[in-house]
């Protein structure tokens, strides 16, 4: 089990991209559009270097949704690999089965 800072950190991050989504979208396309003055994407820049850096997309980490842990994670599942191997043995991940020969 992860430390629960460390998900509730991460829980935060995820609501703060929810709330930020849009202005910075706006700000992002503005800043790239070549068709406006160099001075208006710059303060474009600022504006987006205001915004919190926890509301950047790229500070979620990948958990998973049992245990909360960090690594080994399959975003589909979104589950970890020790958590889907313990559900695929019990066999209770549909279509899953565990190999043997």
């Amino acid at each position: 089990m992860a430390k629960k800072s460390s998900t509730e950190k991460n829980n935060r991050r995820i609501r703060l991209v929810k709330r930020f989504a849009g202005k910075r979208e706006k700000l992002k396309s503005i800043a790239n559009d070549m068709a406006l003055a160099p001075e208006e994407r710059f303060a474009a820049r600022l504006k987006l270097a205001e915004l919190p850096r926890n509301s950047a997309p790229t500070r979620i980490r990948n958990r998973c949704e049992l245990t909360g842990r960090s690594r080994g994670n399959y975003r589909k599942l979104k589950m970890c690999r020790v958590k889907l191997r313990e559900l695929a043995s019990y066999g209770l991940i549909p279509g899953m089965v565990k190999s043997s020969w």
